[in-house]
């Protein structure tokens, strides 16, 4: 039986590689309740699933949560400390610049 082999340019395994080890700041947005949710993970595909899942967390009251920013950070510590910084805002508008430059 013949086997089709996929061969990865060696610029794209180094990026699937380096992406297991990146953390992710991201900002969700839920047109149902008209906010945003600040947050940063590992892993960021899985968390917005997750947030999208019924639980009891303030994300889980309703399962339209799209993703509409992130930043990519070497260190969980960095991702965390952005986190921090960002919803030091407290800021709508400060927020949505920072979503629109990024465009």
């Amino acid at each position: 039986m013949d086997h089709e082999v996929i061969q990865y340019s060696p610029l794209i395994f180094l990026l699937e590689f380096l992406s297991c080890f990146m953390y992710h700041f991201y900002i969700l947005f839920s047109r149902t309740l008209n906010r945003y949710y600040i947050g940063s993970t590992e892993h960021i595909e899985r968390r917005v699933i997750e947030h999208n899942y019924n639980h009891k967390g303030f994300t889980g009251k309703v399962n339209d949560w799209k993703l509409i920013y992130s930043e990519i950070h070497a260190t969980k510590s960095e991702a965390y400390a952005r986190e921090r910084q960002v919803k030091k805002w407290k800021s709508r508008t400060a927020l949505e610049k920072l979503i629109v430059a990024s465009d």
